[in-house]
């Protein structure tokens, strides 16, 4: 089961209370971060957002923008209440806080330390890799019966064509009594698997073959 601690970024940028709103913003553009850990005396006390730090400046080019940023202390603009996880909270705790409460960050605490930060797109980064998208291959959707048995059934269908399963996804489906199972192959044409399981009485709802998109793989 995959951990908050596995996704987490540990080498966090944090601020302290005295800290100016010029100092912090200048991180935020200089590292290409949002958000910024406000921490004193070791704890973690605040946190505060590149949208906090624009809802102080004053207009661009303005007399008084220099000055305003330079005086007005983090202390003055921070959230002062964190919700935040635990390194070994589950991804899945994680991404519901995240995504319930509309956050874009959490920080990660441990024994009244921060350990580590977990945002929307560490999360996003870890879905894709889950879900095997980091690679060549192609996905597959069939409606099953609603019953005990038929995951097994579908993947021993699956491995009898010798292929490997790089994940597999339960949903609902569109009739009360049938569920859906979505699995992504390491293949890149699913059309003979899709024949065999037609063969034996599944739906095949979809095919598709999909590749790493660009970005990613300029990433790695």
């Amino acid at each position: 089961m995959l951990r908050v601690r596995d996704a987490m970024t540990r080498e966090v940028v944090t601020v302290g209370p005295e800290t100016s709103v010029a100092e912090a913003w200048g991180l935020c553009r200089e590292r290409n971060i949002r958000h910024l850990p406000v921490v004193e005396g070791g704890r973690l006390i605040g946190i505060v957002s590149d949208r906090n730090l624009r809802d102080v400046s004053p207009p661009r080019a303005t007399l008084d923008q220099e000055n305003t940023l330079g005086w007005v202390r983090i202390r003055d603009v921070m959230s002062p209440e964190v919700v935040t996880a635990h390194p070994l909270d589950t991804i899945e705790r994680a991404a519901r806080v995240i995504y319930e409460r509309r956050f874009n960050c959490l920080p990660i605490v441990a024994e009244d330390e921060l350990v580590g930060i977990i945002t929307s797109s560490d999360l996003v980064r870890t879905l894709v890799e889950l879900v095997g998208a980091t690679e060549i291959g192609s996905w597959i959707e069939v409606e099953v019966p609603n019953e005990p048995g038929q995951l097994a059934n579908v993947t021993e269908v699956i491995r009898d064509r010798h292929v490997n399963i790089g994940g597999v996804f339960l949903g609902p489906a569109s009739r009360e009594t049938y569920r859906t199972i979505v699995l992504r192959l390491e293949t890149t044409d699913p059309t003979s698997i899709a024949e065999t399981l037609t063969s034996v009485g599944y739906v095949v709802t979809s095919t598709e073959s999909s590749t790493p998109t660009e970005r990613y793989l300029e990433r790695r």
